[in-house]
């Protein structure tokens, strides 16, 4: 079942690069007590998730701060150590946290998996962006497959 608008964020292990290697972060903390927006993606290095989705958020950074958003994060299917690369390429700096969902247990306890084997990138995350207020998911902006028009830091923006 796809997780929906006043739903809560199940708890799993996700990951995050550090100076020390991958950490683990525990979702039921990581959104605990404050407001996040949350995207997730197929996969890091991807085209349109390199070439606008990652980016546009990046760019929203200081707009979304000023609607109250005290982390923006990016989720995938990829290990800690391509998560923490691709920000690297991509100069998120502390903007964006860069979540590791490498086995995809958040991804398949929100219903959000999508199967992209016949492609050879096996499973992965849907794309979509969500505000998440203390765990509380307040809106959900799921793309259709292969598209990109909703799922944008804009877009989000606009509904906070």
């Amino acid at each position: 079942m796809t997780i929906k608008v006043g739903d809560r964020i199940p708890d799993a292990t996700l990951y995050v690069m550090s100076e020390q290697g991958p950490q683990a972060v525990k979702a039921a903390e990581f959104f605990k007590g404050k407001k996040v927006a949350l995207f997730a993606l197929p996969g890091a290095f991807t085209p349109t998730c390199s070439a606008k989705h990652l980016p546009g958020f990046i760019e929203k950074y200081d707009d979304l701060k000023k609607k109250g958003v005290e982390t923006i994060a990016c989720l995938s299917v990829n290990d800690a150590f391509v998560m923490g690369n691709w920000g690297k390429a991509q100069n998120v700096g502390d903007k964006v946290v860069m979540l590791a969902d490498g086995s995809g247990e958040l991804t398949k306890a929100i219903g959000m998996e999508f199967d992209l084997t016949a492609r050879g990138m096996g499973v992965r995350s849907q794309r979509y962006s969500m505000l998440v207020d203390d765990g509380v998911v307040k809106q959900l902006n799921l793309e259709k497959p292969g598209a990109f028009e909703v799922s944008d830091a804009n877009t989000l923006f606009s509904q906070i």
